[in-house]
């Protein structure tokens, strides 16, 4: 049963290694900002959020279509 779970891991990190690694990467980067927001919350923080990280906050939104098309394409 763990051998098959481990086995599935294994295979689901290669087939998804790429949006994976962006999912990281971009949590690394908003992550003083995700712990602004959980500490002291305001739209103003979020909108500046939003503003001073794009590309994060767009890996992020569109990493499960990425997952989806690898899963589709094999």
């Amino acid at each position: 049963m763990i051998i098959c779970l481990i086995n599935r891991f294994i295979s689901f990190f290669k087939r998804n290694f790429i949006p994976i690694i962006l999912i990281f990467l971009s949590i690394y980067d908003l992550r003083i900002d995700i712990l602004l927001l959980l500490d002291y919350f305001t739209f103003s923080t979020l909108i500046y959020t939003l503003l001073d990280h794009p590309l994060a906050f767009a890996v992020l939104i569109t990493v499960p279509n990425l997952i989806k098309t690898y899963r589709t394409n094999e």
